[in-house]
């Protein structure tokens, strides 16, 4: 299991995947899709997407990873995460195949997903890539779209040690003949789409020439963006839920595949875009993108964001957040670049060291020592539970408590706010 194992859970091939898939009867060739890819930015995008398309009236399915709470956060219809009793079935009817092919944890919730849409018959389903693209076990689909939100260094010791070569990995999920959004043209990598692109007589758009997208404000329930777009000289408004600034970043490619979608004969609205933005919290359950957690007595946000352009961004939040003083609860895996992520974040900050119970989680007293290189310092705790007690305890009413560095410091962080009743061992 990837999650828990790190590179040596990762399946260089798409074999076993196709396997599940054809003693399943293919079931992903009998939905129609839409692939997602990219360093940053594809969670919130696949999101927005599927929210825009349950807006529109299309029974959606989205499959994204990893789970933060539930495991059937992986696998959901208009919002609803699959049924208990539904991945038990899966896996009792399937064991013996399941045993014979020996496929990893996220080549069967793959293929789960893939039949779980299939047998609920959806309208279309938005599926996010797990690691890379290529090679990655979602790239069994042929979509009628495909999307790559930006290349960043992430995974670098899988996909490689440039951005080419990283988006080279990416861009394995463009197929002949369909149509590829890239949300971010970036100079260093756009011939890499362009060369394959071309290659599968794929109609290419960098949605960022086509959208110029502005932060207008923000507010406790809404970020506010003026868009610019190709047929708006004046422009217009949008209000999204999801509050990171970085939202600014992933809106020119939803709204680009929004005009594929519509040039493919799928009727929305943009009424349908505007009151889906305003709702992608609720209409399909997303969590951990610059999330408030309390406001009262101090302000708690907690954000995903592991990698140097995530950190970059979240930095840039942090920044336009009202604050005296900023509290750092921070936790990372032990495969992450320390040395690009590290020295952006604030000396001035207070820090609260902290990890996870799993194996790949970098001890805190280890992080601790590798903070102090770069001025970075605080005390270390066992859990994430005791590092934020600490940081709120220390912090006032003015100051501004931050959590994050990995999705499983989100995700312990996100179990100790939800009631008792609900938790799960």
């Amino acid at each position: 299991m990837f999650t828990r194992d790190g590179v040596s859970a990762f399946k260089k091939d798409l074999e076993n995947t196709l396997r599940l898939c054809a003693a399943l009867g293919d079931p992903h060739k009998r939905i129609a899709s839409i692939h997602v890819a990219g360093t940053n930015g594809k969670g919130s995008t696949s999101h927005m997407l599927a929210a825009i398309l349950q807006q529109a009236g299309y029974k959606t399915g989205l499959y994204t990873s990893p789970h933060l709470l539930d495991f059937r956060e992986r696998i959901r219809i208009n919002g609803e995460m699959i049924p208990e009793e539904a991945v038990v079935a899966f896996v009792k009817q399937n064991r013996t195949l399941i045993e014979s092919v020996q496929p990893s944890f996220f080549e069967v919730t793959a293929v789960m997903a893939f039949d779980h849409f299939a047998c609920e018959q959806v309208d279309i389903a938005v599926v996010e890539t797990g690691l890379g693209g290529r090679l990655d076990s979602t790239n069994v689909i042929t979509p009628i779209l495909s999307i790559i939100t930006n290349i960043g260094y992430d995974h670098m010791y899988l996909l490689g040690d440039t951005r080419p070569d990283i988006a080279a990995e990416k861009a394995g999920i463009i197929k002949p003949g369909v149509p590829v959004v890239i949300g971010e043209r970036q100079p260093e990598v756009e011939r890499v789409f362009q060369r394959k692109a071309a290659e599968s007589a794929s109609k290419l758009v960098f949605a960022s020439d086509e959208w110029h997208v502005r932060q207008a404000g923000l507010d406790t329930d809404y970020l506010h963006l003026s868009v610019m777009g190709p047929s708006n000289e004046q422009g217009y408004e949008l209000a999204l839920d999801l509050k990171g600034g970085y939202q600014r970043k992933n809106l020119p490619g939803v709204l680009s595949a929004v005009c594929e979608l519509r040039a493919q004969g799928y009727p929305i609205t943009d009424s349908d875009v505007e009151s889906a933005l305003r709702n992608v919290q609720q209409a399909t359950g997303l969590m951990g993108r610059w999330q408030t957690l309390e406001r009262d007595p101090v302000l708690v946000v907690c954000d995903t964001g592991h990698n140097e352009d995530g950190w970059r961004e979240i930095l840039a939040n942090i920044a336009t957040t009202p604050h005296r003083q900023l509290h750092i609860v921070l936790g990372v895996m032990q495969d992450k670049e320390l040395g690009t992520m590290l020295p952006l974040l604030p000396p001035e900050a207070h820090y609260y060291f902290c990890q996870v119970n799993m194996s790949r989680s970098l001890a805190a007293s280890v992080l601790k020592e590798k903070a102090a290189a770069y001025q970075l310092n605080g005390d270390d705790y066992a859990t994430v539970g005791e590092a934020l007690a600490a940081a709120k305890n220390r912090a006032t009413p003015e100051d501004l408590v931050f959590v994050g560095g990995s999705t499983f410091v989100v995700a312990d962080l996100l179990a100790l706010s939800r009631p008792t009743s609900q938790r799960r061992a």
